[in-house]
């Protein structure tokens, strides 16, 4: 008997937005998965540091988004020790192996996704579900990790036949444009994390899959 299906969407969450819940509830109901983790990375250095807001703060950022839906928030990258993608899938699946996981990752990420660290081993661990972004979309087909990738595309009714699991396996996920984005609010915005930050209990958050206190310490997850 497998367990949950269950959808790893992994980002900066700075901040969090219903882009983000759309994209994931949207994912949810093609890929018949029963939730989807949200994994706030700690850090990620494809990103530049500067304008990155504390842990703690997206966190909480992304549990509001996340309220009333099938969706957990978690910083549990730190807890793993791992810094790189590839080594936090493999120590999910150790840690929780009755659980099938697919990562789930917009346009945009698949662009660069030849640019992550063993990324042929990430596609390898679990099946990729790929969210068409818009002005994403031809740099994501032109990609050198798409190349490789294409040979693997499966339709996203298979998926949810779990006796047929299997990676690598590539599914692409089509639907109406959300055009929010992180950058769009931090402009309108610029205090956002501060205003936030004022509601936290001691500077901390409970993580939603691990229990523990998510913090603003440094270091974590990368690409």
């Amino acid at each position: 008997m497998t367990g949950p299906l269950t959808g790893l969407l992994g980002g900066s969450f700075n901040p969090a937005h219903g882009g983000h819940r759309r994209v994931t509830l949207f994912a949810m109901a093609a890929l018949g998965l029963d939730e989807v983790w949200w994994l706030v990375s700690p850090g990620n250095p494809l990103k530049p540091k500067a304008g990155m807001a504390p842990l703690a703060a997206r966190a909480r950022s992304a549990q509001g988004q996340a309220r009333r839906a099938p969706i957990r928030v978690t910083a549990i990258e730190r807890e793993l020790g791992t810094r790189f993608t590839v080594d936090t899938l493999r120590a999910l699946k150790r840690r929780y192996p009755k659980r099938r996981f697919v990562w789930l990752m917009g346009a945009d990420n698949l662009a660069q996704f030849h640019r992550w660290k063993n990324w042929r081993g990430i596609a390898r661990e679990m099946p990729i579900a790929v969210i068409a972004r818009p002005g994403y979309d031809q740099d994501a087909l032109a990609s050198p990790a798409m190349a490789w990738l294409r040979r693997y595309r499966l339709a996203a009714t298979r998926l949810s036949n779990r006796g047929e699991w299997s990676a690598p396996a590539l599914i692409e996920l089509r639907f109406d444009p959300d055009p929010r984005s992180a950058t769009a609010l931090r402009v309108a915005d610029p205090h956002w994390a501060k205003k936030l930050s004022g509601r936290l209990s001691g500077g901390a958050v409970r993580d939603q899959v691990t229990h523990s206190l998510i913090h603003d310490n440094p270091g974590g997850l990368a690409a």
